[in-house]
């Protein structure tokens, strides 16, 4: 019977929510409804990118990410919202509540997309039939339209969302690969960026048939581990389960800001990494988690994007730890172009309870005065247990303005048991 379920042929769903900030916005607003709108930032601190638009106004030529001036030029009539992000976390708690009506197996995404295993579902409904019904209630109950890729695996279930929207339902089987995907130009597979892209055109890879007909030493050899991961999925080859828990596994911290102008003065620049170091180590503070490796993110004036990054020997979570790192590289990387955008990360965290800090001759002094404390600690566990003792209480922070990102996956801390 286990051999059974092992080998039963799964039936996924993708669910991506359609334009979602602007749904949003119109079913929280119904006069907004048939109208061109689109959610951005303030443009007086050029910060104004459109986060996301409506359908109405995508069919003017406006899309998500266009600057706010270039919108109103192709839409005079645009409306223009600030993002409300809280209206946005309730409608996305919502959503996930509908799909877990169904079962428990929903792995949220980001705050408007989610993957649903229905394999044991579709037995009483056909697959199909059950991704109409979803989506039906999400419209009804929510007011807000959805798009369904139904697939075997991952992988597909996102191209096939991606296939026809709004409101699409689209079946992708691995059978319909060649026709439907290969001829595809590879920047359009999902999880290929333009980086990305442009090295697989230098290796005479333009489209993802051309991926899916190399071999994997091939791939590996000139991608790396990656390339293999790409070769799969161009092949239709995605075991990854649905995980509920896995969106909580937090891998990285960061934080970015769009300058108010072009900058190359050091001084400001410096000082703008200071800030966002700050802003870094009070989320991790607030998340109670502790990385070795800091990276640092410059885009220039021409939207080039590049960073680098340095792994240290322990774990960093204060404002003066990642600055001291993020300046270090930013003053030996930077190339002198003007900066647009700068970016301060904290990656492969873990708790901060299970941070071990990793004795050298430079800190071997600072530790030296804890030996007796520590040889009482371990008399005390020797005798009572492990559980009775410990270097300090966890108190989970509460989240200051400064320590929230809303376009990263905070939102989902309230949805936790």
């Amino acid at each position: 019977m286990e051999e059974q379920q092992k080998n039963k042929a799964r039936v996924i769903f993708h669910l991506d929510m359609n334009s979602f900030f602007a749904s949003v916005e119109q079913a929280y607003n119904p006069s907004l409804k048939g109208k061109p709108i689109a959610v951005a930032g303030n443009p007086k601190e050029r910060k104004g990118i459109l986060v996301t638009c409506s359908y109405e106004a995508r069919a003017k030529g406006v899309y998500t990410t266009m600057p706010v001036w270039e919108a109103k030029r192709k839409c005079p009539d645009i409306i223009l919202l600030p993002p409300n992000f809280e209206r946005y976390r309730i409608a996305s708690r919502a959503m996930f509540d509908i799909l877990r009506t169904y079962t428990p197996l929903v792995e949220p995404v980001s705050i408007d997309e989610g993957y649903v295993d229905v394999t044991e579902l579709h037995e009483e409904k056909t697959a199909v039939e059950l991704a109409v019904e979803i989506q039906q209630r999400v419209l009804t109950e929510l007011d807000l339209p959805c798009s369904i890729g139904i697939a075997p695996n991952k992988f597909l279930a996102k191209t096939a969302s991606d296939m026809k929207k709004p409101m699409g339902i689209t079946i992708l089987r691995k059978r319909d690969i060649q026709e439907k995907l290969w001829p595809r130009e590879i920047i359009e597979m999902h999880g290929i960026g333009e980086s990305t892209a442009a090295k697989l055109n230098n290796l005479g890879i333009t489209t993802i048939g051309d991926l899916a007909k190399q071999t994997e030493s091939f791939m590996k050899t000139n991608v790396g581990k990656y390339g293999i991961r790409l070769w799969q999925r161009a092949n239709g080859i995605d075991t990854r389960a649905v995980d509920p828990q896995s969106v909580y596994d937090t891998k990285s911290v960061g934080n970015s800001m769009t300058l108010p102008a072009d900058e190359t003065e050091m001084t400001e620049l410096v000082r703008s990494l200071n800030k966002l170091s700050a802003k870094v180590s009070e989320r991790l503070h607030t998340k109670q988690l502790a990385g070795p490796t800091v990276s640092i993110q410059i885009r220039d004036s021409d939207r080039n994007n590049y960073s680098r990054s340095r792994t240290l020997r322990n774990d960093v979570t204060t404002k003066e730890e990642i600055f001291e790192v993020a300046a270090e590289l930013f003053r030996k990387h930077w190339n002198g172009n003007p900066v647009r955008l700068l970016g301060v990360t904290v990656s492969n965290v873990v708790d901060r309870s299970e941070t071990v800090e990793q004795l050298s001759i430079f800190n071997f002094e600072e530790h030296i005065k804890d030996e007796p404390i520590m040889d009482l600690m371990g008399n005390l566990t020797k005798k009572f247990g492990k559980e009775v003792i410990t270097r300090g209480v966890k108190l989970k922070g509460k989240p200051s303005k400064g320590s929230e990102s809303s376009f990263s996956k905070d939102f989902l801390d309230d949805t936790r048991e």
